[in-house]
């Protein structure tokens, strides 16, 4: 069965942009230019997740997802806004969003945002081990093993791994580590991201030959 999303922009190279890429990773997409359009989709069609601009013309994105809440359509509904103020995203969240997502944005981000999502409403359990290549992860005793070799990581170091595991082989940006590994807690400008991963890789990848720096973007677990 198809994974259909929702894509309500009014940006046409936005909206090209997002749903031709999630067209490549295989899901089913249905464009809205407004809000009243996407309104109407969700009356006659099931949607497994949305992705909504807040600035929509005719019905913007707050109203729509509040009338969608309102008619207790829990679906999982991930903001796209120009607006990047902690106010603009918790009026997003209050509105009933589940995500946040400041433009311009790259669409690697989106997708796992758009995958979290997923997975958290279809509540599929999540493997208690990760691994990729010759690291694994046990997240329910905290062991790490690189080849042979036990590791002792500390709290931010196991997270930023397991994270970097869940992501193998996709690039993952500065922001979304930071957003995951310290939840908003820092100002995206900081160097703290790249100071754990410079820690991260001396414990498990000294030469650099699996955590590689994606320039422009953040950091890529080579799978």
């Amino acid at each position: 069965m198809d994974v259909r999303i929702l894509v309500v922009e009014d940006d046409p190279k936005i909206a090209s942009f997002v749903a031709g890429g999630l067209r490549q990773h295989g899901f089913a997409v249905d464009p809205a230019c407004d809000g009243d359009e996407a309104l109407a989709l969700t009356a006659t069609t099931t949607y497994d997740a949305a992705v909504v601009d807040v600035m929509l013309p005719r019905l913007d994105g707050l109203s729509l997802v509040r009338r969608l809440r309102a008619g207790r359509n829990a679906l999982p509904v991930l903001f796209l806004s120009a607006r990047s103020s902690v106010d603009d995203r918790i009026s997003g969240l209050q509105a009933g969003g589940d995500d946040y997502l400041t433009k311009p944005f790259a669409f690697s981000e989106l997708l796992a945002r758009l995958q979290a999502l997923i997975r958290r409403a279809t509540r599929a359990p999540e493997a208690t081990r990760l691994a990729s290549g010759d690291i694994g992860l046990d997240l329910a005793t905290r062991a790490v093993r690189v080849g042979d070799r036990p590791v002792e990581l500390q709290p931010k170091e196991f997270t930023l791994l397991a994270f970097l595991l869940r992501h193998a082989g996709r690039p993952v940006t500065k922001t979304m580590i930071l957003e995951h590994v310290w939840d908003y807690s820092f100002d995206p400008q900081t160097n703290v991201v790249d100071v754990l991963v410079h820690r991260l890789r001396a414990k498990v990848d000294p030469e650099h030959r699996r955590i590689e720096t994606v320039r422009g973007v953040g950091y890529v677990l080579k799978s």
